[in-house]
């Protein structure tokens, strides 16, 4: 592999052993696939960046891996395998916590190229400023969000449904202290990369 990010490799190191066999294998493939790829940390975690545009990204927790596409929501999906992000994991492909969690090398070998394809063709995802128009999210819990990082990226990811939950829970609490331990769960919930009535949804029993 060239282009490797030494800070990639100590992220590696320091994960779960159970992540590690994971995130060696994820890297492999999307250098095999992409060679110009390029290995940056962004937000505390690995991302491969290709023409100057995120392309993909993985991270490790404590229970599981996840890895996820920065276009996956216009990435032609003939698998029908592509959750969005925050639905059951901050990735695309849920929780992994062991090698066969994973698509066949083949099938994300073909997912990967697609990704390269837009970005080679400068194919860029149309922000949704009417979905953004009509959830306002107070400045308050926005400058909390943004002190974690994973939270951010979930958070920014989210459907908006998805984040209606969050503002809607935090901003319906009856009093100040309540409102505050709900958003500082609310962050806990979404550096995991779940959703707000995770416990409800049957894959993570």
């Amino acid at each position: 592999m060239r282009n490797t990010n030494p800070a990639i490799d100590a992220y590696i190191l320091k994960s779960a052993d159970f992540a590690q066999p994971i995130m060696i294998h994820l890297r492999e493939l999307v250098h095999a696939t992409c060679p110009d790829v390029e290995e940056k940390m962004k937000w505390s975690f690995p991302h491969f960046d290709y023409k100057g545009e995120m392309m993909c990204s993985m991270a490790a927790f404590k229970q599981h891996c996840v890895f996820g596409f920065w276009k996956a929501s216009i990435i032609p999906d003939p698998q029908k395998i592509l959750t969005p992000v925050g639905e059951t994991a901050m990735g695309n492909f849920g929780k992994i916590t062991r090698l066969e969690d994973l698509p066949a090398d083949d099938i994300l070998i073909a997912y990967i190229k697609e990704a390269k394809r837009l970005n080679d063709e400068g194919v860029k995802v149309k922000p949704n400023t009417k979905a953004k128009a009509e959830l306002p999210v107070p400045d308050y819990m926005m400058d909390a969000i943004r002190k974690d990082a994973k939270a951010l990226e979930t958070f920014v990811n989210f459907s908006v449904s998805c984040k209606r939950e969050y503002v809607e829970w935090v901003t319906e609490a009856k009093s100040e202290e309540t409102r505050l331990k709900r958003l500082d769960q609310a962050i806990e919930w979404m550096a995991e990369g779940k959703i707000r009535n995770w416990k409800y949804v049957k894959k993570y029993f």
